[in-house]
């Protein structure tokens, strides 16, 4: 198992060996390091933690700071836990890159989707709307009936109804990479992903 930390650099469409187009979204993903080994004896279980993206000094806690020294690891904004099948081969600020991808691996991407505010049931649950006719004017998007009349007299919880969207962690399982390009640190994977340009993403392959 791999893991590793990037950031969402926009989509495009490139040709497969056979000439069909692929659309992929690019990924610009690490150099992370390792800043932590967990070990089951000291933590309870196995872990690797790495760092992604340089902080200011002046942004991080002293404790933070030990945290790195202690890896020699300049400071980072971003810590995140991965298991890795070579965890004893990893040592502290160990450099991990894009390379240890390869096209054909199929991978699980999370990220956090796009705020959209407050949003109505339409755009939020995809509701048809209300008839234009038949005696009504400004019930279009409207949610209609929410509950009953007498009996019980209130709302169910769980209704679909308007309210927040987005600005949620979305996981998606077994999503192809289709080129890696290891001098660049970038990684190709098929189709779009959930969030906003410079997102953080996390990929990792399965155990």
């Amino acid at each position: 198992m791999q893991g590793i930390l990037g950031v969402k650099k926009g989509m495009t469409q490139i040709f497969d060996e056979e000439g069909l187009i692929v659309p992929v979204t690019i990924v610009e993903a690490g150099p992370c390091y390792v800043t932590q080994k967990k070990t089951r004896e000291k933590d309870g279980y196995f872990a690797v933690q790495i760092a992604f993206q340089d902080k200011k000094e002046k942004r991080t806690t002293k404790a933070l700071q030990g945290h790195f020294a202690k890896a020699k690891v300049a400071n980072k904004r971003i810590l995140r836990e991965f298991r890795f099948s070579d965890f004893e081969e990893l040592e502290l600020g160990s450099e991990l890159k894009a390379d240890r991808f390869s096209a054909g691996d199929e991978v699980t991407v999370s990220v956090v989707s796009k705020g959209k505010g407050f949003q109505g049931v339409v755009k939020r649950h995809n509701f048809a709307g209300g008839p234009k006719t038949h005696g009504q004017s400004d019930r279009l998007r409207a949610p209609g009936s929410i509950g009953q009349s007498s009996n019980p007299s209130r709302v169910f919880k769980g209704i679909k109804m308007g309210g927040r969207m987005g600005n949620e962690r979305i996981t998606l399982k077994n999503v192809p990479v289709v080129k890696v390009d290891a001098e660049n640190n970038l990684i190709f994977l098929k189709g779009s992903i959930p969030g906003a340009k410079n997102s953080i993403v996390e990929i990792k392959t399965k155990w």
